[in-house]
């Protein structure tokens, strides 16, 4: 255990009054323990009041898989939880230690906590991420749009001069069907998986060496009922250019931010 404990670091909150011990199982072999009021209760081991940090990237990158395991020990212990972000610290202060102040904080925001709870209760959270290649798509695009096969074929007739105008016409008209094509499936997508499941976020996308990133979603689904997602899915990775990334099952980390 790390000396001078004057801090309570904070995995999540859960819908349990239960005082009991997960084991030393918390950052750095730490005693992780429940903090209850009533029926509620926040998951902690103890810390110094002062944050996680280490200029060592192999640290900080065991502390955050630690911490994700730690959540998921205390979803499988008590069912529903709010987990908390990596580095959560409640301080000792002149007003009270920090149990005392987390027990607080657990009573003033009891029914924010409550609600919270009631919206993920038996839900778990999925990640997707939806791909496709921009090359296959503009493939497809050209071979069944008149306009660009028109220009196609009055490419290769006309003079070095001309055909470099022709050239750009037809990559500013393909960019904007690649585009539009973009949006639609987009649009397409999103309807159908949104009928899957019990609410979506839509993240920001990331960056992918050989393909383009066209959707990152975070989703809610009630626990055991993911097979017409999945089902659904399927149809949307069967599609030509288009690939599907589903991870999951994750704690509700994306919606039950709390304050």
């Amino acid at each position: 255990m790390r000396q001078n404990s004057k801090g309570r670091y904070v995995y999540c909150v859960a819908e349990s009054g239960e005082k009991c011990s997960l084991g030393n199982i918390g950052l750095d072999n730490n005693e992780v323990y429940s903090i209850s009021h009533h029926d509620l209760c926040a998951v902690v081991h103890n810390c110094p009041a002062e944050p996680y940090s280490s200029d060592e990237q192999e640290t900080v990158h065991r502390w955050a898989i630690s911490h994700q395991k730690i959540v998921e020990a205390a979803l499988n212990r008590f069912g529903t939880i709010l987990p908390m972000a990596f580095d959560t610290i409640v301080q000792d202060t002149d007003e009270g230690s920090a149990e005392d102040n987390i027990r607080k904080w657990l009573a003033a925001e009891r029914d924010k906590l409550k609600r919270k709870l009631d919206r993920v209760r038996d839900k778990e959270e999925y990640g997707i991420q939806i791909s496709w290649e921009p090359k296959v798509i503009a493939a497809a695009i050209a071979g069944a749009n008149p306009d660009i096969q028109k220009l196609q074929a009055e490419i290769s007739s006309k003079s070095k001069g001309l055909a470099y105008m022709y050239k750009q016409r037809l990559e500013k008209l393909l960019k904007q069907e690649v585009e539009r094509e973009a949006e639609r499936c987009f649009k397409d997508c999103y309807i159908r998986i949104k009928g899957c499941v019990s609410e979506l976020k839509v993240e920001r996308t990331k960056k992918q060496e050989d393909k383009q990133m066209l959707m990152n979603l975070s989703c809610l689904v009630p626990k055991g009922e993911t097979r017409l997602l999945a089902d659904e899915l399927g149809k949307i990775d069967d599609m030509d250019g288009l690939s599907v990334h589903f991870t999951g099952p994750w704690p509700p980390y994306s919606f039950v931010k709390v304050d």
